[in-house]
């Protein structure tokens, strides 16, 4: 099992990078796959939510050592024989009357993804291949999905964790716009904390021939020397910018001694 190392994870499922030939298309979905009975076996699990938000679960287990054994659900196959091809590579086999019903082949590509390849054959006996596209999730779920077994059907545990699943997603989507929102508003205060700052500077290191008063208007210029100078005297009695080179905004003086442009 030192080989299936690279499996042991929670896989999120890429729904915009799969193609479907038979089955429902998911629109979002997650495979987990982790160690029992002490390594000698994987235990999957599997959930995906349809394109209708039908959820879907089943769950099952291969040891990857080429013999064929019994399958649980007798009514999706008789058999189950999972191999490891090598250290990126299980194919798993569904047997049913001594015929491979499905062939499950999970690969780990070099990007680090891991890519499903599903081939069988549907009710008209017609072959098709489904191929699945994963990559890990940063945190462990204690669910998993995927389209990734056979003749999967809801169940009533399926429909319970779908919609506190939907119900998670909902909770912590808002809770993330509400921080987003904050953030972008603390980034807005920010950056007139910081413009304010800045014309304060400007400011306070204009010539001033009277004291400011908080709560005042006064015009900020910019002289032919290219030094500044704070006049009571705005551009329109001025006739522009006057004397100046250039008029560079009305401001006024605020409680905390910051300055402001005001229109």
């Amino acid at each position: 099992m030192v080989q299936a190392y690279n499996f042991l994870a929670s896989w999120q499922l890429f729904p915009e990078k799969c193609a479907f030939q038979e089955g429902l298309i998911p629109k979002s979905g997650n495979c987990k796959m982790e160690s029992i009975r002490n390594g000698h076996a994987l235990a999957i699990s599997i959930n995906w939510v349809s394109l209708d938000n039908e959820a879907f679960y089943t769950q099952y287990e291969i040891i990857p050592d080429g013999e064929i054994r019994p399958f649980e659900n007798q009514e999706m196959a008789d058999g189950i024989q999972a191999t490891i091809l090598n250290a990126s590579t299980i194919q798993t086999r569904f047997i049913k009357e001594e015929t491979t019903i499905l062939e499950v082949t999970n690969e780990i590509l070099p990007n680090g993804y891991m890519k499903v390849t599903q081939k069988g054959k549907n009710k008209e006996k017609v072959d098709f291949t489904n191929t699945e596209i994963y990559h890990k999730q940063l945190s462990v779920l204690p669910y998993a999905s995927s389209v990734g077994s056979v003749a999967i059907r809801p169940n009533k545990e399926g429909v319970i964790k779908h919609k506190a699943l939907s119900a998670m997603e909902e909770q912590t989507n808002m809770q993330l716009d509400q921080i987003k929102q904050q953030i972008e508003l603390l980034a807005r205060q920010a950056q007139e904390i910081r413009k304010r700052k800045e014309l304060s500077l400007m400011i306070y290191e204009a010539r001033l021939s009277f004291k400011p008063q908080i709560g005042h208007t006064y015009h900020l210029y910019e002289r032919k020397d290219g030094s500044h100078l704070l006049s009571l005297v705005g551009p329109k009695e001025w006739g522009g910018a006057g004397p100046f080179k250039e008029f560079i905004s009305s401001v006024r003086l605020l409680a905390d001694h910051t300055w402001v442009e005001v229109n």
